[in-house]
């Protein structure tokens, strides 16, 4: 059964509910993350939820910051451990077992720092419009789905929720951070990108383009913040032996939902009830991209 809202009872102040995720502060210092089973398409969260949609994601991001990552610069995971829970968190086990996160509570920083790898999604509606990807000059003649000669920086800002990011040129996160801060974020998200992207390509999956958040510590180091490198969510993940050049990819997305809510004229209207399935289908990609990378078969407990 998939689990789409938690209730603590009061036990922790709920700080932030977003598409996916439920965030409480712990302590003054932790925050705890659990990620629910929602979903959403066209920015409306569907009535039901995919199963075990939260504990992938949970899984999955434990993994990147822990294993693969963890050399590039430091990052606010600290458990994920139902253990290392205060002991009034205990009887709610059931919501939060494999898909809770204790983290480091920091400032976060206003820019989401996309990566872009590919020439895909919204950049190549830019670029062929204008020859542009966020403002910045792109060789001629690209093809969709190309690969840029290096991955490309591209930020945008981190809106309040409810609200859409808007694309900005990599010279203007200096306006919003100062330009420590600007050259540090930029210099960690493509370090980062380019990691995750040559691990995964080993074992056949292709980051086409992701986005990152970072906070500041209290002595000052940019860290790496959120959920990381998840399909969907928060990243574009594509098939490598199914790939090529000059169309769009099959897409570890939600593309067996958007296509089901337009067929049925339901684009955008909240309440809508999933079939069984297009849950089982979503579910699917969910599941192949988490034992691709992390080369373990998911086991439910």
């Amino acid at each position: 059964m998939a689990l789409t809202c938690t209730d603590l009872r009061g036990t922790l102040p709920l700080l932030a509910q977003g598409k996916v995720r439920d965030v409480y502060t712990l302590s003054a210092d932790h925050l705890l993350f659990v990620a629910t089973d929602r979903i959403s398409a066209y920015d409306v969260i569907m009535k039901n939820g995919i199963p075990n949609k939260g504990k992938l994601l949970t899984g999955l991001s434990e993994f990147w910051f822990t294993t693969v990552l963890k050399d590039v610069g430091p990052n606010h995971f600290v458990s994920s451990s139902l253990e290392s829970l205060p002991k009034k968190l205990q009887k709610y086990s059931a919501q939060l077992k494999d898909r809770s996160m204790v983290v480091k509570k920091l400032k976060v920083f206003p820019v989401e720092a996309i990566v872009r790898g590919y020439l895909t999604g919204s950049s190549w509606v830019e670029y062929q419009k204008s020859g542009t990807v966020h403002g910045i000059r792109i060789l001629e003649g690209m093809v969709e789905s190309q690969a840029f000669e290096k991955p490309l920086f591209t930020p945008s800002t981190k809106a309040a929720q409810g609200q859409h990011d808007e694309n900005i040129h990599p010279d203007k996160v200096a306006q919003l951070v100062g330009n420590e801060y600007a050259k540090k974020i930029e210099e960690l998200s493509l370090a980062l990108y380019t990691k995750a992207r040559d691990y995964a390509a080993e074992r056949g999956i292709i980051i086409a383009d992701t986005k990152f958040e970072f906070g500041l510590d209290e002595n000052k180091n940019v860290v790496l913040v959120d959920e990381v490198l998840t399909p969907v969510d928060s990243s574009r993940f594509w098939l490598a032996s199914s790939y090529e050049v000059g169309r769009s990819q099959d897409s570890y997305d939600k593309q067996f939902l958007r296509d089901w809510l337009t067929k049925n004229g339901v684009k955008g209207r909240p309440g809508i009830e999933m079939p069984e399935e297009i849950v089982r289908e979503t579910s699917k990609k969910y599941h192949e991209a988490f034992e691709l990378l992390t080369g373990n078969a998911w086991k439910e407990t």
